[in-house]
Formats: C-alpha cells, sequence, structure tokens
C-alpha cells in the first residue's frame, strides 16, 4: 500500500512535463478561509518552516505539495522516483549534506537543502505570476519534499477564502478564489481537508459549505480544527470534536498550530508538535490519541492509500483509453513530409478520386445528416427541377383577351375565315420561353453543390489536406476555376435545348396530333349540341338561299349571313357554319367575332352621332373586357388554349428530360473526367513544391504536443503496470 502515493507522484510528476490536467489523480486539496491555518497546518505535516506566513493573503497560488518519505540510510533510494538511470541521480543528490531537502518543477533538477531558500523561491515564484499586489493565479507551483521525517502525501494548499477585496485585489476576487478551488475539489478523485479556526462557530464555516456543495454526502470531507489553545475562557471543543455539531464522515481532527509570535521566535515544528501533545492531554485527555497533527498525517497517509487504491482501475483504464486517442490523432496529423513531390502527387490523386467518389456515391465517408454529393443533383434534378417544371402553368400568364389579341393581330387589316396558325405559334413559343429559367437554375444549383463537394471532401475524406493549408487553396481554386469554365457552357447548352423547342413547333408530332383529334371529336361533339339547341327558324341545309331564291357561293352565304346578323342586330351567325371536322376547319373564326362587333358599333354610331352632336371618332375601339364574348369567340379561344396546353406538355417533358443528360454531359461527367490532369497540370510543378507543402504553423505544434502527451501517457501506463495487484490489497 505505501508504494502506492509515489506512484500518484510519479503520474502528477509525468503529467505536469506536459502541463495537462486531462487525467483527475487523486489528492488532497486543503480548503479555509483565510487565515484558518491551513499553511500552519502543512507545515506541521512537513516539519519544517517551508510556506511563506503572515497575515492576510498570503497563499495566492495553488501549491502542490508532494510529501515523499525517504530511508535516513539510504538517500539516494529517490533515484527511482524521478528516473530510472539511478547512477545520474546518485550524482545529484551526493553533495547534499542535509538528510531533507526539496524540488521545483519549474527549476528542474535544481536542489534546496536551505528550506529559507525554499520559501523565498515560493514567494518570488508567486510574484513573478501572479504580481506584487494582491492578486492571485491559478497556475500551481510543484514542490517536492525528501525527508525521513514524513508520510508520503500528496497535498495542494489552495488560497483563503476571502470576503471583501483588500489593497489592489480585483472586485471579483470572492469569485476567483472560489472558483480556483472549485476548479481542483471538484475532482472526484480529490479528498477534501476543510480547515477551520475553533474560536469560530462551526456552523459559519466556508470551508465545510464549499465542500458540501461538491460532495453532497460528505465522503470525501475530513475536517480539520485549528486553534483549539486560541478558545475563549470556559468553552472548549469537545462537541466539535466529537462531530456533534457537524458529524462529518471521515472524521474531525483537532490540531494547535504555531501562534505568530512562536513563528518570530523561531521556534521549531518538532517543538510545536511536543507542546501541542502536552496541550491535548491536559485539556482534552480522552481524545488526546485522536488528535494532533501526527495522528493527522497518519490518517491522511491511509485516506490517500485507500482513495488511490479505489481510483487506481479507473485511472488505469482512463489513460490507456486517452492512449489510444491520442495514438489516432497523432496518426492524422501525419508524419513530417520527405519526398515532396510524391507526397504532392499521392495528395492530388487522393482529392480527385475522392471527389469522384463522393458524386458516384461510393465515398468512404457517407454523411448521414443530409443529401450530399451525387445523391444531391439527382434531388435537384429529379425533385427540385421536376417539381418547378411541373408547377409551371401551361397557360400561366395567358388571358384570354390575350389569345383574341393574338388572333387579331395575326389577321392584319384582313378579316380572317380562319384562325391564322401564326397566332398559335406565337403563343406557344412564348409559353415554352418560360421553361428556359427554371432550367438555367437547374444548372446553377448542381454548381452550386459541386462546389460543395469540394468542402466535403476536404473536411472528411482528405484530412492531410488540412495540413498543408496552401495545397488546399491551391487545390479549392483548380476546381472552383474548372467548375466556372464549364458553367457558361452548359448553360449555353440548356439555352440551346430550348431554343430548339423554340426553332420549329412541330404539329406533327405523334403525341400532339393525338391530342388534336381527341379535341376535334370533343368540339365537334359540342358543335352539334349547340346547333341541336338553335331555334327551327334557322335553316340548317348546306346551301343557303339568297333574297332572290338562288343558290349562293360560300363567299356569299358568309356575307348574307353577316348581313342577316346586323339586320338581327346580333345572334351568333357563327355557330351555323358547316364547320369540317379536320384542324383547320374546327379553328375556323366566325365572322361575328369582334371584327364584326366592331363594325356594328361603328355602323350604329353615325346614326347616333347627329342627334346628339358628337363628333365621329374612328379611332374609338370599345374595351373588349366590358363586354361578353361570343360562342364563336369562346370557342377559337378554347381551341387555341388547349392546343397551346398539349403542344407545351410535349415540350415540357422534352426539357425535363434532355436539360439533366445535357448537365451531367456538359458539366459533372466532364469535370469528373479532366479533374485529375487539371490538377496535376497547373499544381505539379517543382517551383510549387515547396510553397504548397508548407505545413501551417500549427500542426506541427499540435502534433508535438500529441507526442508529448502520448509519450506521457505510455509512461503513466507504464508506472501503473509495475503496480503488482498485491500492492492494491
Amino acid at each position: 500500500m505505501e508504494a502506492l502515493i509515489p506512484v500518484i507522484n510519479k503520474l502528477q510528476d509525468v503529467f505536469n512535463t506536459v502541463g495537462a490536467d486531462i487525467i483527475q489523480l487523486p489528492q488532497i486539496a486543503v480548503v479555509g478561509t483565510q487565515s484558518s491555518g491551513k499553511s500552519s497546518v502543512l507545515e506541521s505535516l512537513v516539519g519544517r518552516d517551508v510556506l511563506p506566513r503572515g497575515t492576510g493573503i498570503v497563499t495566492r497560488r495553488p501549491l502542490i505539495l508532494q510529501l515523499v518519505h525517504v530511508d535516513p540510510e539510504d538517500r539516494r533510494k529517490t533515484g527511482e522516483e524521478n528516473e530510472s538511470n539511478a547512477w545520474k541521480n546518485e550524482r545529484l543528490y551526493k553533495g547534499i549534506d542535509g538528510e531533507e531537502w526539496g524540488k521545483f518543477l519549474h527549476t528542474k533538477n535544481k536542489i534546496y537543502a536551505n528550506f529559507d531558500e525554499i520559501r523565498q523561491e515560493i514567494e518570488t515564484e508567486t510574484e513573478r505570476i501572479s504580481g506584487n499586489n494582491k492578486g492571485i493565479s491559478d497556475e500551481p507551483i510543484h514542490l517536492k519534499v525528501f525527508s525521513p521525517h514524513v508520510v508520503n502525501l500528496t497535498l495542494v494548499d489552495l488560497p483563503g477564502i476571502t470576503k471583501v477585496p483588500v489593497g489592489d485585489q480585483p472586485k471579483d476576487i470572492e469569485l476567483q478564489i472560489r472558483e480556483l478551488i472549485l476548479k481542483y475539489i471538484s475532482n472526484p478523485n480529490c479528498i477534501i481537508l476543510a480547515v477551520t479556526a475553533a474560536n469560530t462557530d462551526m456552523a459559519t464555516s466556508e470551508a465545510l459549505k464549499v465542500a458540501r456543495d461538491v460532495d453532497p454526502d460528505g465522503r470525501r470531507t475530513l475536517a480539520v480544527v485549528t486553534k483549539l489553545d486560541l478558545m475563549d475562557a470556559g468553552t472548549d471543543a469537545m462537541d466539535v470534536l466529537m462531530g456533534r455539531v457537524i458529524p462529518v464522515k471521515l472524521g474531525l481532527i483537532g490540531v494547535v498550530n504555531r501562534s505568530q509570535l512562536d513563528i518570530n521566535n523561531k521556534k521549531s515544528v518538532a517543538d510545536s508538535i511536543r507542546d501541542e501533545h502536552a496541550f491535548l492531554q491536559k485539556k482534552y485527555p480522552s481524545l488526546a490519541n485522536r488528535n494532533g497533527t501526527k495522528y493527522l498525517a497518519r490518517t491522511l497517509n491511509r485516506l490517500l492509500m485507500h482513495h488511490i487504491r479505489d481510483c487506481l482501475p479507473e485511472l488505469k483504464t482512463r489513460i490507456n483509453v486517452l492512449a489510444a486517442q491520442y495514438q489516432s490523432l497523432l496518426g492524422s496529423y501525419g508524419e513530417p513530409v520527405e519526398d515532396k513531390s510524391a507526397t504532392l502527387l499521392q495528395l492530388i490523386t487522393k482529392f480527385a478520386t475522392e471527389y469522384c467518389n463522393t458524386i458516384e456515391g461510393t465515398a468512404k465517408y457517407i454523411e448521414t445528416a443530409e443529401l450530399c454529393g451525387g445523391a444531391r443533383i439527382c434531388y435537384i434534378f429529379h425533385e427540385t427541377f421536376g417539381r418547378t417544371l411541373e408547377s409551371v402553368d401551361p397557360l400561366g400568364g395567358l388571358t384570354t383577351i390575350d389569345v383574341l389579341t393574338a388572333i387579331r393581330n395575326a389577321t392584319g387589316p384582313r378579316p380572317a375565315l380562319f384562325v391564322p396558325e401564326v397566332s398559335f405559334e406565337l403563343l406557344v413559343k412564348r409559353q415554352v420561353k418560360r421553361l428556359e429559367e427554371p432550367s438555367l437554375r437547374c444548372v446553377e444549383l448542381v454548381h452550386e453543390e459541386m462546389q460543395r463537394i469540394i468542402q466535403h471532401c476536404s473536411n472528411y475524406s482528405t484530412q492531410e489536406l488540412l495540413r498543408f493549408p496552401k495545397l488546399h487553396d491551391a487545390i479549392v481554386e483548380v476546381v472552383t476555376s474548372l467548375l466556372r469554365k464549364r458553367l457558361p457552357v452548359t448553360n449555353e447548352m440548356v439555352h440551346n435545348l430550348v431554343a430548339i423547342e423554340l426553332a420549329y413547333i412541330n404539329t406533327k408530332h405523334p403525341d400532339f396530333a393525338d391530342a388534336c383529334g381527341l379535341m376535334n371529336n370533343n368540339i365537334e361533339e359540342q358543335r352539334r349540341n349547340r346547333m341541336r339547341e338553335l331555334p327551327t327558324a334557322v335553316p340548317r341545309d348546306k346551301s343557303l338561299k339568297g333574297p332572290g331564291g338562288q343558290s349562293l357561293s360560300p363567299t356569299e352565304q358568309t356575307a348574307s349571313a353577316e348581313g342577316e346578323g346586323l339586320k338581327a342586330g346580333g345572334g351568333a351567325p357563327g355557330d351555323q357554319d358547316g364547320g369540317t371536322g379536320n384542324w383547320r376547319g374546327m379553328l375556323k373564326k366566325g365572322e361575328d367575332g369582334m371584327p364584326d362587333d366592331r363594325s356594328r358599333s361603328q355602323a350604329l354610331m353615325p346614326l347616333q352621332s347627329p342627334q346628339k352632336g358628337h363628333a365621329v371618332n374612328l379611332l374609338d375601339v370599345p374595351v373588349p373586357v366590358a363586354r361578353k364574348l361570343s360562342a364563336r369567340e369562346q370557342r377559337d379561344c378554347e381551341v387555341i388554349e388547349r392546343l397551346i396546353k398539349s403542344y407545351f406538355l410535349i415540350v415540357r417533358k422534352n426539357i425535363q428530360d434532355s436539360v439533366p443528360k445535357a448537365v451531367m454531359h456538359f458539366l459533372v461527367n466532364h469535370v469528373k473526367d479532366s479533374l485529375q490532369s487539371e490538377l496535376v497540370g497547373q499544381l505539379y510543378k517543382s517551383g510549387l513544391l515547396d510553397d504548397l507543402l508548407t505545413e501551417s504553423e500549427d500542426m506541427a505544434q499540435r502534433r508535438n504536443e500529441a507526442a508529448d502527451m502520448l509519450k506521457a501517457l505510455q509512461k503513466a501506463s507504464q508506472v501503473i503496470a509495475e503496480i503488482r495487484e498485491t500492492h492494491l490489497w
């Protein structure tokens, strides 16, 4: 069991060299209010005047004090404590005259045989970091004391709890000290030594309160009652020491320290311990054997050993886990580059392969949080682009008035007998043109995704690239440049795909012919239904009779019908025309359409104007929205709209199929095929080698830190492995 504490001291030394607190080692932390006697208790344990003393705040930095018991016959035994080279330590300690000496971590191998020098060094080192005002610092001082008069212990002396800032202390000094204390005592492997003065009420003990905050069950708190000799006359600490006031699981131990007068008079610690024993025998004879500095030292030694025994298995596991983690971390940082040319080519090839694999979906690192690479490109093609095209209304932005206006504009000055095909082409092109914007947006989205793949490869697949920031930036620049070059080419192709559709409106398209045939049948049926509803007075035979009873030619029939319409002052003579079943007949223009309306209004105006005294304006055209469409106009619009819709759907299907193919060929596949040759061509040059393979400044530092930490962990693992299982019990 005795061998356990030096093991922990060794571990502390190992981890102090790398300056890390990743391992929570078992130790004893001394907590108490300012001037409650914490440093005096520690001095009693050491048996020498070793710590700075005085009033006010003296301890301003944590002091990690390792007490090492050495055999008086074999002082050089301490070679085991520090180095495996015993001869080196023999030489080191040969010049020591006294049987007790100390060592600081920050002064490396310097030996202090004079304890006044140790105290002076503590003061100097405290002022070096914390300044010469009353400020505090959380950076610890490590002191190792070798003596035949001490038991093996590791203690941490912490600044005393204070409430009011004094001198140059910052306003939040209370908070700073509290946080510093909590940093040490929050470690579950730390035993808390709560120091309270006997001449204050135990119920007001700040030390016990802080200890209870982190250790509510009191499993690792030991209370020490100081200044038993300074209690008011007529009072004693019997109830406190018996645990009747505040019970503490690990017990309460009373001690008597030297007064400031004793220190000034250079009273030795040995005399002080003798006087303490006499005082306890006189005042508390029944408790004398369970109190006092010597009993405290033995108790702490026993507690620490048992505590270490309990913590060791978990500590061993933790060290092994951390060693594995740091080994992996060191591996990710890579070795220093020797053959730069081969390394550069290897990194370029690896990046290009990973880039292509991410697009193909065969990358080693599959993203689970979101779609990425080829899967996202597929999503853009079939979900984003597909849905956007499907949401485009074939007749969007096209009103009935637009259709009628287009029909009339396409006829020019002549009234048309049939719906002009030009109007259909004009309107359908206008609608097809609307497919260009979503198609170009699709190209843009795929381009953005291919840009994102670069970052994905850097983060997940090619960790080595992060070692060389300049190479990383150069690769990103080359790939971005390649993508930028392909973007206009792909956009041009997509633009051409829409232009191709606009260049030739193929009304003989099989799908379009089928749609027309279906529409002809529907419209023919509607026409028959309308004719059945007409009054019987209207003749239905094919050859209409003129006023004189003779047969009229088709044109005359039209004129006659028009005249009849004018006489009737309305009606829909267009409904009587014998439309044939073919497409041109179906699209035939009604003679009583809008031009007819205009002529009718113009014919009536001269009759009305003389009576009303208004001037005649021939350019007055009635606003089309203001009137109801005739049946013929409605039918013409309906036919054009159906044809536009039918043809638009055919074109949309083509675009939906051809745009992804064009993007794949001109952008994605081209970049995949030419990426490696582009990277090698632009980066694999002897003049760029040194510059590109310059490691980031912190990478070399991080590699060294990781290597040091790994070495420390391996050494720690070795130290623990040296303990035979028998030591644990």
